[in-house]
């Protein structure tokens, strides 16, 4: 095993955190009492090569805000080191349990390698795949690797990932990429709280409006009046009351709570990827948040995106990208006609940001710009002019509803954890997003990913499982077809089928559905192989499908990837048998 120090460190501000980011001058994480702390540009990220890795997790103080706390960490350092391993190689991972004795974040730890296919007793989750790591013991992980690509890993115990657990992994592939480049930098986004994360699960459960600093006014009213008319405002209004909702709600933690990350800095230590003029850079993305979508762009330059989750696309040329929780995409830009530029990636509800730098040398800075318009939900974002809610005494023929085109599980009706149904969802694959559209940018969509290589099985799926994802704001509990993990008997595969799963959006959240084991091969509107992924984005009001071969024995997990969603209930086992 190897140490090398190629990496960089970002940095992050919201106006209410600039003396807090000073301060904190970047990255303070480091073995011992007292925190390191890293002056701006000077952090570096451990990288690991090879076959054989020790892996050690711990407690670490951090401080990105001020403020020092305790993280979580792996060989003492947020991120953990990047792995980097080689298709066709056996790789023997030592994981070993070093947290001290009352640990805020418990006693068993646990790493889970996401995307990865490999053996289901080393996928690292505990109740499925094996029994987590207790305080002093360590577990070996030894598994083939077989694919190539950008991923990551992360713990999936508790709350541990929150608090900093998670690294990023690359594999280089025996084949040669079907794209070339000079120089490469891997650009991890995180979200921190200084908060005990589950102080912040505890706090959503009772309060899930907390971070909703945007909710419309008059004024909002009296302009929407202006431009669509009194009545469709007044309707408007009517219908996200009667839901006791509001539109402005996008995410249940945003840039009031979060301090967003860039490879472990905030913006203000400003993470530097550098480049000499003429050469082409990949960075290869990895949104390793805990509850963040980010919409990414640098200004002034193009980004060619060429992978998707760790696998290869056709080239699609786009100013900005939204990456869901857990997602990876790969991209080539071309620096060119000055110094600096800006790597800028803001909150999907546009309430802060962190930024970083490429540049020909460390020091560098090129603008910052604006935070984009807070984005607006409408009934149409959600699956129809309106929502069916399922709520006693609401009229929905007064509120201007269609009957339902689209059927529900019987487990969803007059179900106390099920706050709404959307009428009529379709794939909207080649939809921006809310707070995307008409911004004068070319955003990639879904429906411009296009996977290298054909179907991978070639067979029609011989059966099909439909799950809605659901949950009650108000009480922030998640589910599938209104049920929570705890309710519920796995989902069954026959070893070798190929499977359509279909998923619907009835609630008013974005979910990055995840399959534990297996790859996702999404299908387009009309049913054709479009994608492999490992990570399926479902925006509010969507219906997506897609395939998937069960071609890998044992327990797997199988969730929303937003961390909270998952731990109040949106998961389910599935279970591949012969």
């Amino acid at each position: 095993m190897s140490f090398d120090s190629s990496f960089d460190a970002p940095a992050q501000p919201a106006r209410r955190r600039f003396v807090q980011g000073l301060a904190a001058a970047g990255v303070f994480a480091g073995i011992g009492a007292w925190p390191l702390r890293a002056s701006p540009g000077a952090m570096r990220q451990a990288v690991l090569n090879g076959t054989q890795f020790d892996l050690r997790i711990g407690e670490t103080p951090a401080n990105f805000t001020g403020r020092t706390r305790t993280a979580i960490t792996v060989n003492g350092s947020i991120p953990a080191p990047l792995l980097r391993w080689k298709e066709g190689t056996t790789v023997h991972l030592r994981v070993r349990n070093a947290l001290p004795p009352n640990s805020i974040h418990g006693d068993r730890t646990s790493i889970h390698w996401h995307g990865i296919v490999l053996p289901a007793n080393m996928d690292g989750v505990p109740g499925i795949s094996f029994d987590g790591i207790g305080r002093g013991e360590a577990y070996d992980y030894r598994f083939e690797v077989r694919q190539g690509g950008t991923y990551w890993y992360h713990s999936h115990s508790g709350f541990q990932e929150q608090a900093g657990l998670y690294g990023p992994l690359i594999i280089d592939p025996i084949a040669p990429e079907p794209f070339a480049y000079d120089r490469e930098h891997v650009v991890m986004l995180t979200d921190w709280t200084d908060l005990d994360p589950s102080a912040l699960f505890s706090r959503m459960k009772k309060m899930p409006g907390y971070d909703n600093y945007y909710k419309r006014t008059v004024g909002d009213f009296a302009r929407d009046a202006k431009r669509e008319g009194a009545s469709k405002a007044i309707t408007d209004r009517r219908m996200w009351n009667a839901m006791r909702m509001t539109p402005t709600d996008l995410s249940d933690v945003n840039a009031n709570t979060y301090t967003y990350l860039m490879n472990g800095a905030t913006s203000l230590a400003n993470w530097t990827g550098l480049f000499r003029h003429g050469e082409k850079l990949r960075l290869r993305f990895i949104n390793g948040s805990s509850m963040t979508y980010f919409d990414v762009r640098i200004p002034g330059l193009k980004m060619t995106v060429v992978a998707a989750d760790g696998q290869s696309v056709h080239p699609v040329t786009v100013d900005e990208f939204r990456i869901a929780a857990a997602e990876t995409f790969d991209v080539i830009v071309e620096p060119a006609g000055q110094d600096a530029f800006t790597i800028f990636a803001q909150d999907m509800g546009h309430t802060g940001y962190v930024s970083g730098t490429l540049a020909v040398r460390e020091g560098l800075r090129a603008p910052v710009p604006a935070l984009d318009a807070r984005a607006i939900l409408t009934m149409a974002d959600m699956g129809h002019e309106t929502m069916s809610h399922d709520m006693a005494g609401m009229d929905h023929a007064a509120m201007g509803h269609a009957m339902p085109a689209q059927s529900h599980p019987a487990s969803e009706t007059r179900n106390p954890f099920v706050d709404m149904q959307a009428t009529a969802p379709t794939p909207r694959l080649d939809d921006p997003g809310v707070g995307l559209r008409d911004n004068g940018r070319n955003v990639l969509r879904y429906g411009m990913l296009r996977s290298l290589f054909d179907d991978p099985d070639g067979r029609d799926p011989g059966r099909e499982i439909e799950l809605h994802l659901t949950g009650h704001m108000e009480r922030f509990v998640w589910g599938f077809d209104g049920r929570k993990f705890s309710e519920v008997e796995p989902l069954r595969m026959t070893y070798g089928e190929r499977v359509r799963v279909v998923l619907v959006n009835d609630t008013m959240m974005t979910h990055p559905i995840h399959l534990h084991g297996m790859w996702s091969d999404l299908e387009d509107e009309d049913g054709a192989f479009q994608v492999r992924k490992h990570t399926i984005d479902m925006p509010p009001g969507t219906r997506r499908s897609y395939r998937v071969h069960a071609d890998a024995l044992g327990a797997w997990a199988y969730h929303c990837h937003l961390l909270f969603h998952m731990e109040a209930g949106m998961m389910r086992e599935v279970r591949v048998e012969r």
